[in-house]
């Protein structure tokens, strides 16, 4: 019987390697997870971050946050929304082109004097 059930949990373990790509483990502690989204270009991750924004926006004008005492399926979790477009935000970036920024300021500057 033993042989039996390690010969399952291995074809499991088999099974979840080949299905299971969507999260992987940010830590060793396995509290959080990381999906991976792509996206061929910061212009196309401005535009998703955008219209998710919008759809939050609607969503607040219409109240779809609330929840219905009639229709559970109507509700749009917009905190959940607002997180992951808070999570793909790019600060990096813009810390980046206001680093930029700062050096074409100082030398326009330079260039004045």
């Amino acid at each position: 019987m033993e042989k039996v059930e390690m010969e399952n949990e291995e074809k499991f373990r088999k099974l979840m390697c080949y299905y299971f790509k969507t999260l992987k483990s940010a830590n060793k502690e396995n509290e959080q997870y990381v999906a991976k989204v792509k996206f061929s270009s910061y212009y196309e991750l401005g535009c998703v971050i955008s219209e998710m924004l919008k759809l939050c926006i609607l969503g607040v004008d219409n109240d779809v946050h609330k929840i219905s005492e009639t229709d559970i399926k109507t509700t749009i979790n917009l905190s959940l929304i607002l997180e992951v477009v808070h999570q793909l935000f790019p600060l990096d970036v813009f810390e980046f082109l206001d680093e930029i920024d700062e050096m074409l300021l100082e030398k326009f500057q330079n260039l004045k004097q």
